[in-house]
């Protein structure tokens, strides 16, 4: 993307928000270094850590603390920078960056200083969004996987693709200007390995970025069951705490009861549910009626049976009522009364695992499970940081490519869908984007970053 000269000057508070130590007032745009000697007296030394009074137009302190001025191009947004770090009172926050607004500036809007750095090409899209998902990230895994994209190796090994894609669609599309010899060029150039290749690359690529989406965005598990059959046992097992109250009256559980936890660096987004019964209670049937629409949002369904009495007509309703697309797994409780071990058993293509949500036993069986079902791999070396956009232009690459196979004896057709196939691989990276995804993205950002 060619670099883009903006002519107005941006700043935010680019700290969070509420009290703390030290907040910073971030400027950036063509009137920093007025701004710098306004409050200041003088623009400080580029790159160096000048100890300072910032003041107001009459000459009061507004406060001393930490100047830091970056000059075009070497800054993140790849204009003039100015960043004030003051003590980070709430108030004083706001008043000093009232001060860079009357000399000029405006009021950044959400992920305008990133997006700057994108326009003015200092990091490609890829990596901005990564900005996001650093901030955001919820474990310490998909922080790893986030800094490995912002670093920029997920858009190295998109970019590797794209190049070998467009060198192979150059040389189709050459074979187009000797159609009388058309499949003999396609043949003698390799095409049918090269885009294998590409493919094999591509798929690569894609199962790192799917495991990355899975740090980012984590499992949605919704508990589902008749009354008593221990799913608020289940959750605080697997939160590790008493997140749910457990009793054995039946019903206790009257609304959703939603909890953030982690397996092996993933998020798992868990709803306890109300007991699934009729009830002429009309508080349990608000909680029963939420159970079902959190049911229509999960990504997986944990089915709780009594392991004494296994899975009955009630139990085979339940199921049937539950979203077709939505992953299930019948999970037999209380293993601790029945007096049997834990096991995962495979029946009718259905998972059956049998555990004890009081004691933890078959709780380690469980998670393993959950892990395998999503496709997530132990293992998070080289895997990126990746949004559904990601995977999106992904699979249309891919699709497309395998289109591309099954043309390979025509040069006209074979050309078009390595071309709809580098539009799809660009579009990652920011090389072809439309103006109204850009701003979808960056008005997810924090204002400040």
């Amino acid at each position: 993307m060619a670099s883009t000269k903006l002519l107005d000057t941006i700043a935010a508070i680019a700290t969070a928000s509420g009290a703390g130590g030290i907040g910073v007032v971030r400027v950036s745009g063509p009137a920093v270094q007025l701004i710098a000697a306004q409050v200041l007296g003088s623009c400080p030394a580029p790159r160096h850590a000048s100890y300072l009074d910032f003041k107001q137009a009459n000459g009061d302190l507004i406060d001393r603390g930490i100047a830091i001025f970056y000059p075009n191009p070497h800054s993140y947004t790849g204009e003039d920078v100015l960043e004030l770090q003051a003590h980070g009172g709430t108030a004083l926050m706001q008043i000093l960056l009232a001060r860079c607004i009357a000399l000029g500036a405006r009021q950044a809007e959400p992920g305008e200083f990133t997006r700057r750095a994108y326009l003015n090409d200092k990091i490609d899209l890829a990596q901005a969004e990564a900005v996001a998902d650093v901030i955001n990230a919820a474990t310490i895994e998909a922080a790893k996987s986030a800094v490995r994209s912002l670093s920029g190796e997920f858009s190295q090994r998109i970019n590797a693709l794209l190049l070998k894609l467009i060198d192979l669609r150059m040389f189709v599309e050459a074979c187009l200007d000797f159609p009388e010899e058309e499949i003999d060029f396609i043949t003698q150039g390799r095409v049918a390995e090269k885009l294998a290749s590409i493919i094999t690359e591509l798929k690569s690529v894609f199962s790192k970025a799917k495991q990355g989406s899975l740090l980012r965005e984590g499992i949605n598990v919704v508990l589902v069951g008749q009354p008593n059959v221990g799913k608020s046992s289940l959750m605080n097992q697997l939160a590790g705490e008493e997140i749910a109250i457990v009793t054995s009256i039946a019903g206790t559980t009257r609304d959703t009861i939603k909890n953030a936890i982690q397996i092996n660096g993933v998020p798992l987004h868990v709803i306890d549910t109300a007991g699934l019964r009729e009830t002429d209670d009309e508080v349990e049937k608000f909680g029963i009626a939420r159970t079902w629409r959190a049911a229509e949002s999960a990504n997986i369904a944990l089915l709780l049976v009594d392991a004494a009495h296994g899975i009955t007509e009630t139990e085979k309703s339940i199921l049937a009522r539950l979203p077709q697309e939505i992953r299930k797994i019948w999970v037999h409780n209380k293993i601790d009364v029945a007096n049997e071990l834990p096991l995962v058993k495979e029946i009718n293509g259905a998972t059956h695992i049998y555990l004890s949500a009081k004691t933890g036993a078959g709780l380690e069986l469980l998670k393993s499970h959950l892990l395998k079902l999503v496709g997530y791999e132990n293992n998070s070396e080289g895997v990126f940081m990746a949004r559904a956009r990601h995977l999106e232009a992904l699979l249309k690459v891919e699709t497309h490519l395998s289109i591309a196979g099954q043309q390979i004896k025509s040069a006209e057709l074979l050309a078009e869908e390595l071309r709809i196939a580098q539009d799809a691989l660009g579009s990652i990276t920011g090389e072809f984007t439309p103006d109204d995804l850009l701003g979808e993205i960056f008005s997810k950002f924090c204002i400040g970053k």
